[in-house]
């Protein structure tokens, strides 16, 4: 028996969106992740990228348990000697609220590059409305 591996020139990419109000950070990046890679299809290939589009609205609505919003740090460096700034999770929501989908989801990826063009499909807006109706996006189910 033959085993079958995924070409990319075969593969149908979906649309799909996500209401990101009051969904738990994890479980919803969780969902997006395994969507974004293509594991949640029958034709999912590790070294190919099998997976779909997913379009996240009202992302600075995010939910998060215990006392994440207070505790939850986010770094970042200038580069330069003393540079280090850092930002709480409630800070963060307020200043880039699409940067910490991004980074839940992208700590979710392999660390290569097909994980950074696997995530060139993720689009992240703050509040309700996106332009990709043309596409179409169906509803994502799950958490």
């Amino acid at each position: 028996m033959k085993t079958w591996n995924a070409k990319p020139n075969e593969l149908e990419k979906r649309w799909y969106v996500v209401d990101a109000d009051g969904k738990t950070l994890g479980r919803l990046s969780t969902l997006i992740a395994d969507t974004i890679r293509g594991k949640t299809k029958p034709t999912y290939t590790p070294h190919v990228d099998t997976g779909d589009f997913v379009i996240v609205v009202n992302a600075e609505k995010i939910a998060v348990t215990g006392k994440k919003l207070d505790k939850k740090m986010y770094y970042r460096h200038s580069g330069y000697p003393g540079g280090l700034k850092e930002r709480t999770l409630r800070q963060q929501l307020d200043k880039r609220p699409t940067d910490v989908i991004r980074l839940a989801v992208k700590g979710m990826l392999p660390k290569n590059k097909l994980a950074s063009a696997q995530l060139t499909k993720l689009k992240i807006y703050a509040g309700p409305d996106h332009p990709h109706e043309a596409q179409a996006p169906m509803p994502l189910e799950g958490n």
